[in-house]
């Protein structure tokens, strides 16, 4: 169809010879066109549809050789990878387990780096296993790798930024007759944790000053944690208290029963 046409623009050339030819303004309609001037407009198009099919086979070529080269790069980055590896005694399940051991350590920070400064405080502990973590799998020869290095040191930096300090806050302990202070009461009061079940956190922020959770003086400092849930420390605290209260009532018990006999 294109040569037709190409053949019939000749034609209509051959019969207009000697005749002045202008192209026509691009803002002229197509309809309100002369015919010469139809001639023209056509044949502009013709030549424009041929440089853009030039263009685009070029684009072709250029886009085949593009990948051939995307191609060769990746295969030498494979070997490239696979020569590191070998030279760091490793394979590619240990490469593996290695990109899976660190996305944990990072997605631990990213929930921590959630936490409030009081949250964190508290969770010191955490913050340094974490770290711990961290600097074992560092000790890893695979952690050299460019794959993992700098994101090792940003995890180590954001680990870093993860440590907060205690902000220490105390009570002084008033009398039974006048305050009614007691653990228990003491970490009901609205103004420390609203919540007289916290009370082992007082306990064991204080031990050395507190033998006996149910005996405190007046006039004691009493060193108060951030108000946040009771931790591992502080809950196993807490049974072994129950469990030797218990202890003690059953002795008491039995002990009564004996004398009344």
């Amino acid at each position: 169809m294109k040569n037709i046409i190409i053949s019939l623009i000749i034609l209509v050339f051959a019969f207009e010879l000697g005749f002045s030819q202008q192209m026509p303004p691009a803002s002229k309609p197509d309809v309100e066109l002369t015919k010469e001037e139809a001639v023209l407009r056509i044949k502009s198009w013709i030549e424009k549809v041929t440089e853009l099919e030039t263009k685009l086979a070029k684009l072709e070529s250029d886009k085949t050789s593009l990948m051939q080269e995307i191609e060769q790069a990746k295969r030498d980055l494979k070997d490239c990878q696979d020569a590191l590896l070998a030279m760091l005694g490793a394979n590619e399940a240990d490469l593996d387990a290695f990109r899976q051991q660190l996305g944990i350590i990072a997605g631990k920070v990213r929930a921590m780096q959630g936490l409030s400064n009081d949250e964190l405080a508290d969770r010191r502990a955490d913050v340094v296993a974490l770290e711990g973590e961290l600097n074992k799998l560092r000790t890893n020869k695979i952690s050299l790798l460019p794959e993992f290095y700098n994101k090792i040191i940003s995890l180590a930096k954001d680990i870093k930024g993860l440590y907060r300090e205690k902000k220490v806050t105390t009570y002084t302990v008033g009398t039974w007759a006048e305050n009614r202070d007691c653990l228990w009461n003491i970490a009901g009061k609205k103004e420390i944790y609203n919540d007289p079940h916290l009370w082992p956190k007082i306990w064991q922020a204080n031990t050395d000053i507190i033998r006996n959770p149910d005996v405190i003086f007046p006039g004691q400092v009493l060193t108060l944690p951030n108000n946040s849930p009771k931790n591992a420390e502080e809950l196993k605290a807490e049974r072994k208290y129950y469990r030797m209260k218990k202890e003690t009532v059953s002795q008491d018990a039995q002990t009564g029963t004996v004398g009344n006999e």
